[in-house]
């Protein structure tokens, strides 16, 4: 990897961090203090925004749209649409404790779905450090797990089409050849499309509220603009992240977003902190830790064989090379004497 790849991968980390954790502190305002419930609508206003502020910096010749095939992009917007809908459902219907084993499910089913149709291969570090990880924000995050028929069915369709979504999200983009915001563009009016017509229906049925007879005063609608900016950002780096790194990487940074969210909440916020909180945080960074350190080492280890010249490769190694080249000489010296 170069040093520029390298810097870039890190901005979109931080990035993706800080707008995360920006975005929960203020939503958490707006649903917690000023009393907006509504997830879901939420959501989808933050999607429209983003398209909004996409369709402006193409305008303006930021970057350069790029086709994609129709079917592509509105399953894909769709697909990615339904999940938050799904996740949203899952913290209704579910205890918090639930709900939050369902996020730490994303992992392990990414890394199945990506061994088994990407024939994808993760090491026995890697799964360690993920390992680890996950057992700290199990141990920080996860108080109650009171299960319910609905709420299983639930969790499970959340799981799927977000791991699903995020494959998605990387293999598009590198199959396709489309930068992270030409992707986004695309596929954010149908994520918008799909929350607007379900949004009001789901956060009525979660919070027995409709979003249309909600008074909003003029705080609500300032934390709901500064949510919608922040959310931006979010999208951005999202697709940013995944484009970049992996489906798996994206959640374990999202992992250091909920332990950051849980420090904040007990420094800023004053909510209940117990050692637990403390040691499971401390285990999730030591994995997250472990897990950055053989991402990256194992990252370094490809490129140098990328870059093995076949005079240093084993005898196996070097042969296909060599009678590939020799293959593709023969059929140029072919080539050349039928012209003449």
């Amino acid at each position: 990897m170069s040093a520029g790849f390298q810097l870039g991968v890190i901005g979109s980390l931080a990035l993706s961090v800080a707008s995360s954790v920006a975005i929960v502190i203020c939503n958490k305002a707006l649903i917690s203090t000023l009393g907006f419930p509504f997830a879901t609508t939420l959501t989808s206003w933050h999607l429209m925004v983003t398209f909004c502020t996409l369709h402006v910096a193409q305008r303006l010749h930021f970057f350069e749209p790029k086709a994609i095939d129709g079917h592509t992009v509105i399953l894909f917007g769709l697909l990615n649409g339904t999940s938050i809908g799904l996740l949203n459902l899952s913290l209704g219907f579910n205890s918090i404790g639930f709900y939050q084993m369902t996020k730490l499910a994303i992992i392990p089913f990414t890394v199945l779905l990506e061994t088994i149709f990407l024939k994808k291969r993760f090491s026995e570090s890697i799964k360690l450090s993920l390992l680890v990880l996950l057992l700290g924000v199990g141990i920080a995050s996860v108080t109650d797990l009171k299960l319910n028929m609905l709420g299983s069915i639930l969790s499970g369709l959340a799981i799927a089409t977000t791991c699903v979504g995020q494959i998605l999200t990387n293999t598009i983009q590198k199959k396709l050849k489309v930068s992270s915001t030409q992707l986004l563009y695309q596929s954010a009016p149908y994520q918008a499309a799909i929350l607007f017509a379900t949004g009001p229906f789901v956060d009525q049925l979660l919070t027995n509220r409709s979003v249309f007879a909600h008074k909003y005063s003029a705080p609500v609608l300032g934390f709901i603009v500064l949510s919608c900016l922040i959310a931006v950002s979010v999208n951005f780096s999202t697709f940013l992240v995944i484009g970049t790194t992996s489906p798996v990487t994206y959640q374990v940074l999202g992992h250091l977003k909920t332990c950051l969210v849980l420090s904040f909440g007990y420094t800023l916020l004053h909510d209940p902190f117990t050692l637990r909180n403390i040691l499971g945080i401390l285990i999730a960074i030591f994995g997250m830790a472990l897990y950055s350190y053989f991402f990256v080492r194992e990252g370094k280890k490809k490129s140098a064989n990328d870059a093995l010249p076949v005079s240093q490769m084993s005898d196996k190694e070097a042969e296909p090379l060599l009678a590939t080249k020799d293959s593709t000489d023969s059929k140029k010296a072919n080539g050349l004497s039928h012209d003449c």
